[in-house]
Parts: C-alpha cells; structure tokens; sequence
C-alpha cells in the first residue's frame, strides 16, 4: 500500500524540484541564535496546495471509512458520530499545521491574531467561542448523542446532528430546530433516551358515575396487558385517580421499550 502510494506520487513531487528555483518571498528564521532568511519557493506553495487538497479528500472520505468500519463492528449510532467528528478535527488540524508549515509560517507570527482574537472574545465573540468548546463537550461527555430524543424548551425531537456551533433537533413535524450548543451545557435539558430508551405512559381514561369501578379497573389492565408493546416488567398499574366533574377518572401507567411507540400505543389502548 505505501509503495503504491509512493509509487503514485513520485511524479508530482519529482515535477515540484523543476520550481525550487523560483522564490516568491523570504520567510525569517533564527537558527543557533542567528536570524537568517529562508526563501520560500513555488514549489513549496504547490505542495502545501497539495497538502491542502489532501486534507480536503481525506476529511471527507477518511470519517465514512471509519464509520462503516464501526457500523460494522456494531458500535452505536452516538459513538460513530463522536468518532467519525473527532477523525474530521483532527485531519483539518494536522492539515492546516502541514500547510503553514510549508509555507513557513511560525507561531509567533501569529501573536497580533491571537491578541486580537483575545480583544474580539471580550467585545463579541464569547457565544461563538462557548458554542465551539460546549460542542467539544457534547462530543466527549455525550449528554446528547445523535439519534437521542430530547426536549428543549418547548420543543421536542430527535437530535439529527451536533455541529461546531449548534445542534439540529428534528421535531415531530419534521421542523428543524437549530439549539446553541451552549444551552445543552448550561441550560436545562431532557433527554429520554440518554441511558435506557424504556419509558413509561400515563393515560387517563374516564367512566360516568355509577360505573363498576372493579370492572372498569380490571378491562382497562387487561386492554393494557393485551398489546404488546408494553412491557410485562415492569406491569402496567391501573389505578382510582380522581372524581372528575362529569365522570370517574381511572389513571393507565404502563412501560414501554421505546417512545418511537408512544402514539401508537396511546391510540391502541
């Protein structure tokens, strides 16, 4: 494989010696205590192009890899998406060093952008900043993982993806919302699925006045006790809730494995 792979490239990187003659600018080094100049030449810009459209390639194509990989090997659907995340930072950041470096760009020529980054943080660009690293957060805490269905605010969904700066939550309506990783972080956040998918209904049924309360409590938990979907361990429990204004209210709890079946089962039951 990196014999073909050398094989492969030879050419272009024996073509990239013919502009080595060619210099575009002189990049400041100091070496044993001495400033000296360094050109830099075409040829080093058509690599660091390269290694620019490698980084591309591989930030596209290497994550899919990893995530067939771990489909595969039967990882979760949270995890993959963690990993496959990670796999993107981590190839732009080594790309990004490989390109600068070939350019001859050094960290202390970036210190008036750091410093003025620090100034832009203080004037603006705190919530970008919090997003990013809560984002960060989200990716190895996992208190929301994609596929979970959680409620934010008002707003209930499934999470469709996790993202530098925001999170997408699809609702039952297939509207997309766009939450700020921030608020998942610091804000209060329900999360049905983050350790177990098993949920419990409530449901309310009403009998009139006069009804046998004995009867009715005993067809409701058999009605829950014939579907299906609802869990046998826990058992359903049928219970007396309240007097109503008009009837007798009888209160349904009951387990079931998934809230994907919460519509069906409250319309089944």
């Amino acid at each position: 494989g990196l014999l073909g792979l050398s094989a492969l490239w030879s050419p272009v990187f024996s073509a990239l010696t013919i502009f080595e003659g060619v210099t575009l600018w002189h990049r400041t080094v100091t070496v044993d205590g001495e400033i000296t100049q360094i050109p830099v030449t075409l040829a080093s810009v058509l690599l660091a192009l390269i290694y620019g459209l490698g980084t591309g390639v591989l930030a596209r194509r290497l994550p899919a890899l990893a995530e067939i990989v771990l489909l595969r090997a039967g990882v979760s659907s949270g995890t993959r998406y963690t990993a496959t995340t990670l796999i993107r930072y981590g190839i732009v950041a080594i790309g990004v060093g490989l390109v600068l470096n070939t350019l001859g760009v050094r960290w202390n020529q970036f210190q008036w952008l750091v410093a003025a980054l620090g100034v832009g943080i203080g004037f603006g660009l705190q919530e970008i900043v919090a997003n990013f690293i809560s984002g960060l957060i989200m990716l190895f805490e996992r208190p929301v993982r994609v596929g979970d269905t959680v409620t934010v605010g008002e707003v209930s969904g499934v999470v469709a993806r996790i993202q530098i700066r925001a999170t997408t939550i699809r609702g039952w309506d297939n509207k997309e919302l766009l939450v700020p990783n921030r608020e998942f972080i610091t804000g209060r956040l329900l999360n049905w699925t983050l350790s177990d998918r098993v949920i419990r209904l409530t449901l309310v049924v009403g009998v009139a006045y006069g009804t046998d309360m004995e009867l009715a409590l005993r067809l409701v938990r058999e009605a829950a006790e014939e579907e299906e979907r609802v869990l046998d361990d826990p058992a359903p429990l049928v219970s007396f809730d309240a007097f109503g204004d008009s009837a007798l209210m009888i209160n349904l709890r009951a387990f079931i494995s998934s809230i994907d079946y919460r519509i069906a089962v409250n319309t089944s039951l």
